[in-house]
Order: structure tokens, then sequence, then C-alpha cells
């Protein structure tokens, strides 16, 4: 297991998948690595389920900190086609939390909810010894719909144009300067560029926006950056995906705070960031209307039968640790 971040897949092979509980019918698609969501069968309706950590930075203000951990919740529904209409929630706070702190993040989190038609139905708020920042609970959104309906991981079929929206370690890059940019020393112009990389990780409604259209799979790009994503959609789908680098989006001021950090920006977590794949036929209408949307998005490459993923001709692992933790644990503890 990695010292930071999610779990690699050899210790979720030995430890988890095999232990999963009772064996059930009606669970059509259980805990899978690189799957975003699970889906449960409920009297011929599918049940969409996604489950995640609350992540509360205070540095962010606790408005802007409770928009940021709730989309991150919602998105792994979004990217199954279904808009999340559910919301469970559960709090263990720290002592040092205020009420007046925690009403400004429910306020903000009943009023992004509430914009995007997500009702919360049930939940835990308390507050505990030991309980710190960031990660103060968990949640689980879902969505009902039906199964045909879905867009599934690996759903990716040969010829499929693969799309990248908005581009690599937008939330890394973003996160970092807003917490700790002035202890970097970088020009204030790039840092002040960077900092408004955080405002582009909301990947909802752009998920939503590709699940209009004639996609086959939607996948987004958090833990282990671009290049993890990009090979956990090519291992769902048993496919090979070639990728030419020069075509994928990058956001000014990402370059030049991943090389100070001595990051890898493909490498680092990018909630915002979205792989998409499409028939061919199809796939400029979907990065039209994301571009309607004022999102970045291109074709990066194709799917192929075989293997692994090939950025300008080399075949690329996934990193199994995402640098950015590493980053910002140094930061966090040497103040």
């Amino acid at each position: 297991m990695p010292d930071y971040g999610k779990i690699d897949r050899g210790f979720f092979e030995e430890y988890i998948h095999p232990n999963l509980g009772a064996s059930r019918e009606d669970v059509r698609l259980g805990p899978t690595p690189g799957v975003d969501f699970g889906v449960i069968d409920v009297n011929d309706s599918a049940l969409v389920v996604a489950t995640d950590p609350i992540s509360i930075l205070p540095a962010l203000g606790f408005e802007r900190a409770a928009r940021f951990a709730l989309n991150i919740v919602l998105a792994d529904v979004a990217v199954s086609g279904f808009a999340p209409q559910f919301l469970s929630i559960s709090f263990t706070l720290p002592p040092s939390m205020t009420d007046a702190e925690f009403g400004t993040l429910w306020s903000a989190i009943d009023d992004a909810a509430t914009e995007l038609g997500v009702s919360v139905v049930t939940g835990h708020t308390a507050r505990y010894e030991g309980c710190e920042y960031p990660w103060i609970g968990s949640a689980t959104a879902f969505a009902v719909g039906d199964h045909d309906d879905i867009i599934r991981p690996d759903g990716t079929q040969p010829g499929d144009q693969v799309i990248v929206t908005t581009g690599p370690a937008v939330e890394a890059v973003g996160l970092l300067t807003t917490l700790f940019g002035d202890r970097m020393s970088l020009p204030e112009d790039t840092i002040a560029t960077a900092k408004r990389r955080l405002s582009e990780t909301n990947t909802v409604r752009d998920a939503l926006t590709a699940g209009e259209l004639p996609v086959t799979a939607i996948h987004d790009a958090t833990e282990g950056g671009l290049q993890g994503g990009l090979t956990e959609l090519a291992a769902s789908s048993g496919l090979r995906l070639e990728i030419d680098s020069t075509t994928v989006p990058t956001k000014p001021a990402v370059d030049d705070v991943c090389a100070y950090l001595d990051i890898e920006p493909w490498h680092a977590t990018s909630s915002g960031t979205l792989l998409i794949t499409a028939p061919k036929q199809h796939a400029d209408r979907v990065v039209a209307a994301l571009h309607d949307r004022g999102t970045d998005a291109a074709v990066v490459g194709t799917a192929h039968t075989g293997r692994g993923v090939y950025v300008d001709g080399t075949r690329v692992r996934h990193p199994e640790t995402d640098p950015s933790w590493a980053v910002y644990a140094e930061y966090a503890t040497d103040p």
C-alpha cells in the first residue's frame, strides 16, 4: 500500500476483493479497480452508488471547501451518466470546529445540492477526540435509472476516440498553490494563475453533458492523475489506448508549478479532468458540447485491440503513488 492516498491494485486484490461479504445476484457491478461506482438491481431499475471521503481544508474557506468536497462525491455517480439524486453523509468533526463554521459548511452543501437536484436522505454528525482536518467524514451518493442508460466504465470499443477535458494536475496545482503559494519561490502572476485552477475542478455538469451524448465510457482522473486514469480506463475495457501527448489540453501555470514542486503533471491528482470515449463519428460533437459549457476538451487518442496505454508510442504504467500527497504532507508538517 502507498504511504499516502488510495490503496494500490495489489492491496485491493489481496485484502479487499476476496472479502466482499455475501454474493448477491442483484449486485450488477461491485468494487473494481479504476471503477468509480457500483450498480444494484432494484425491481429492474439500476441503483448507482458511490462513496468518497469528505476532505475539508479550512484555508480554502468553509463554503468553498464544502463545494469542492461535495463535487468529488457526486462526480463518481455522474460519470455513470445518471444525475446524482440522493446523498447520505457522515461527519466526524474535529473538536476545534465551531458551530458557526459547521453552519457555513452545511449551508454551502445545501446550496450546491439544491442546485443539482440532490436530496440528503440520512447521515450522522458528531465531534470526536482525535478527528482532525482535512478528513472529517464520508458520503455516499445515489442515483436511480434504467440499466440500459448506464455508461459503464468498461464500455470503450475499438476505434473509439479518447477525449480529455481540462488537462492534467488542475486539482493538485490549484490546491497546493492556494494553500501554500506564499511559500513557493515562483512569480506572483504564476501563483495567481495557478490558484485559479481550483475553480476548474467541478466535473459533475461536464459528466452529465457528455452523458447525454453517444459516449461509451466516462472516468475522472483523480488520484494517480491523467496517466493513472488512462491506465484504469484501458484496463476496464481490456483495450490499448494510443495517446498523442501534444493534443492533451494543459492549463496555464500547471507545468511551471509541477516543475517547481518536482512532480510529474500526468501523475498528480486532477479532479476536474474527465476521460471520455466516444465513437469516432460522435467525438467532435462531444468536444463541441463541452466547449459550449466553457470546458476545454480535445480528442487525444484512439482505442485499439490490445492492452495498455501508449503515449507517443511508449507504454506507460499506472503511477501507483500520487506525488501530490507527499508534497502536501511536506508543506503541511513543515510550516
